[in-house]
């Protein structure tokens, strides 16, 4: 560990972790991508894969439930001790905390090795007696006075204090308790069969030959639930027939709620790497014509690489900006317009995503939200529809958004969907919701992430 930079190749799981959230605490990297790129090269079995992803992802999602603790242990405060100490001491802690498999000693011998190797025996005795003064206090560690809820919560729960602030005047009290601890749990993996393969039944029974611990999902027709595996999915044989796509079902919602038609011509704005947009080809049973637009060129070349795997011929992917596209020519049956927003609704997915938003990031955001659905209306052919969504629950980005809309495009209404989405067990308040062409479904509330959904008509005339 002579350099900040993390060496391939890496052995010992836990140097390994360090070293990555040295890079994303310290140096501003991404969770989610510096954890893939060395994981790749990384010389390790999968249960230290695996060990890896938990300490690195836990880490970075509760640092401040785990700087609130170790302040209480430290003469100095945790952002003015030396950046190795205090990221051994976090990865360390976390281990403690939250791994109820990993024991104490284990975490504190792996901590003074680690400090030692780096710093030298005089910081890793201030490590050694830190980490044991807490293991000795567990029982008794004190938080901020529940007085303070907003403070409480935020460091309990580990989320800047101004999403939880927001989040405490909009929703009742026990809503706001079940999200955070949602936000705080490893995020599930769901695959979605692709039926024009073959069935979800036929998928689990292959999956289950591969030595794949899985079941059918409750809430769709195509969900299947991950609940083990000793390799990764991209080694199974049903990934490379494309059989499934990794799909969290709130998504699929989205293409439900549009409902595209075998033969139809569907627009898919912001397409990203496709999807949702392979899952409208496959619902059309691959007949007819989808054309993506999406302004990343490696995400159109993944959207293709997709759709060839999954086997669908029907979409046309398009490097382009969506406001460039030319309107008032070839309009479109279904329009798709999933937008780039503040992702309050899957704060469970990037680890880091917590620490990097800001409310001035909100605000910039709806004005882009509002020129593309105003530009998505202009492709939507008489009669057709329009489905607007999101991954927030933010209003200012979901209802007030379609609000503006209708305001200006009085040829456009809201339509209900409640039939669309029948087979998702939603509770009889948000069935009246779906009923009236708007949805936000709170993350976690039925063990997916949290989305909005609109679902707007245009008139004949």
């Amino acid at each position: 560990m002579q350099s900040d930079q993390i060496e391939k190749n890496e052995k010992d799981p836990r140097k390994l972790s360090l070293l990555i959230v040295y890079q994303v605490l310290e140096k501003g990297a991404y969770t989610n991508i510096t954890l893939d790129r060395y994981l790749r090269t990384a010389s390790l079995l999968p249960d230290d894969r695996h060990l890896v992803t938990e300490i690195v992802n836990g880490t970075v999602r509760m640092l401040k439930h785990l700087d609130w603790v170790l302040n209480l242990f430290l003469r100095k405060p945790i952002e003015t001790q030396n950046p190795w100490l205090r990221n051994v001491l976090r990865i360390s802690l976390y281990q403690m905390l939250f791994m109820e498999k990993i024991p104490d000693y284990a975490c504190v011998n792996s901590a003074v090795k680690l400090i030692r190797d780096k710093l030298g025996s005089k910081l890793s005795g201030v490590g050694n007696g830190v980490l044991r003064n807490i293991a000795r206090n567990r029982a008794s560690l004190q938080y901020p006075d529940q007085a303070d809820i907003i403070k409480y919560l935020a460091v309990y729960n580990s989320q800047p204090e101004w999403l939880v602030q927001k989040w405490v005047a909009e929703y009742d009290f026990p809503v706001v308790q079940n999200m955070l601890t949602y936000f705080n749990q490893r995020p599930g993996l769901v695959l979605r069969n692709n039926d024009l393969l073959g069935s979800r039944n036929e998928l689990i029974e292959a999956l289950i030959q591969e030595g794949v611990h899985c079941l059918a999902s409750p809430r769709t027709p195509w969900g299947v639930l991950i609940e083990g595996m000793d390799r990764s999915l991209e080694e199974l044989r049903a990934y490379r027939e494309g059989r499934f796509y990794v799909q969290n079902e709130a998504s699929m919602l989205a293409v439900c709620i549009l409902n595209p038609g075998m033969g139809e011509h569907i627009v898919d704005l912001c397409s990203g790497v496709g999807g949702k947009t392979t899952f409208m080809a496959e619902l059309m049973n691959n007949i007819g014509q989808i054309d993506a637009y999406e302004i990343y060129q490696h995400k159109i070349d993944l959207l293709r690489t997709n759709s060839t795997r999954l086997h669908v011929s029907i979409i046309n992917g398009h490097h382009q900006d969506i406001m460039a596209i030319p309107t008032g020519t070839e309009l479109a049956q279904g329009v798709l317009l999933d937008v780039p927003c503040s992702g309050l609704g899957v704060l469970n997915r990037r680890a880091d995503s917590r620490w990097r938003k800001n409310s001035e990031d909100i605000i910039n955001l709806t004005g882009l939200q509002a020129k593309f659905m105003e530009q998505a209306g202009q492709l939507v052919a008489p009669g057709g529809r329009l489905v607007y969504s999101t991954c927030t629950i933010n209003s200012s980005e979901n209802e007030d958004i379609v609000a503006e809309f209708l305001r200006n495009n009085p040829v456009f209404f809201l339509e209900g969907f409640a039939g669309e989405i029948e087979f998702f067990p939603l509770d009889e308040e948000d069935k009246r919701c779906a009923a009236t062409g708007m949805l936000t479904i709170i993350p976690g509330k039925y063990r997916t992430d949290g989305m909005f959904y609109a679902r707007i008509r245009r008139n004949k005339g």
